[in-house]
């Protein structure tokens, strides 16, 4: 809809530095478009002078009107011929776009373990029989435990820790239900469910503590009327 008179953002051109708002963007075109050299000047110290009005900063006055400066030099398009008081090539590096990251496209068999399990299970493959290999065994096989049953509703099954560890290892660990020990399980909303309790008894307690207070009180005060 197309209303004569008013002036919609999502109509108008897109602000290059949006925290500083259209007026200032707008001045500093004005300040562009000024043919004057020295009265361009003055315009952009004045305009430097609103932003710094705008946002105050008295930690380090050098760094923070340079880096004034150089939003003042982006927001100009690079356009505004002045004298500088700093240089702005570090404004030309902080206008670029960054170079898109690639996002990583490891594919694992199963997402609930995570790519950093199937890192231990390649690692598990390649060791020998010791010490060593034991004590990772017991670290991961407690870990698979803890990923099932935070992804499964606090559901885990400790054969299916097994079966898995055997399936993702090409059968090179097999771990022994009968004499193996699982540390003890313990999830995060456990431990928010444990203070959340804790959290009502001491609350309950001081009511209780302060209603017995109350009614000592009470009875103090009876007393002494009598």
């Amino acid at each position: 809809m197309n209303i004569e008179g008013l002036d919609y953002n999502t109509q108008r051109e897109k602000l290059v530095l949006p925290e500083y708002g259209r007026e200032i963007q707008s001045m500093v075109d004005h300040a562009v478009a000024i043919k004057d050299r020295a009265e361009r000047q003055h315009c952009a110290e004045s305009i430097i002078a609103i932003m710094d009005h705008m946002f105050p900063d008295g930690a380090d006055a050098e760094e923070h009107h340079r880096k004034l400066w150089d939003h003042l030099a982006i927001m100009s398009g690079f356009k505004l011929d002045i004298d500088y008081p700093f240089a702005v090539k570090q404004a030309e590096d902080i206008a670029k776009r960054p170079d898109p990251m690639d996002y990583p496209k490891t594919r694992i068999p199963v997402r609930h373990y995570g790519s950093m399990m199937f890192e231990l299970f390649d690692r598990l493959k390649n060791m020998e029989p010791g010490k060593e290999r034991d004590e990772l065994v017991k670290l991961t096989a407690n870990q698979m435990r803890r990923d099932l049953a935070q992804w499964s509703h606090g559901s885990c099954d400790e054969e299916k820790v097994a079966a898995d560890l055997a399936r993702f290892t090409d059968g090179k660990i097999h771990l022994d239900l009968k004499n193996f020990k699982f540390e003890k399980l313990v999830l995060v909303h456990d431990n928010v469910q444990q203070k959340n309790n804790n959290g009502q008894r001491n609350n309950a307690q001081k009511n209780g503590s302060q209603k017995n207070n109350n009614a000592s009180q009470k009875n103090n005060k009876k007393r002494n009327n009598k």
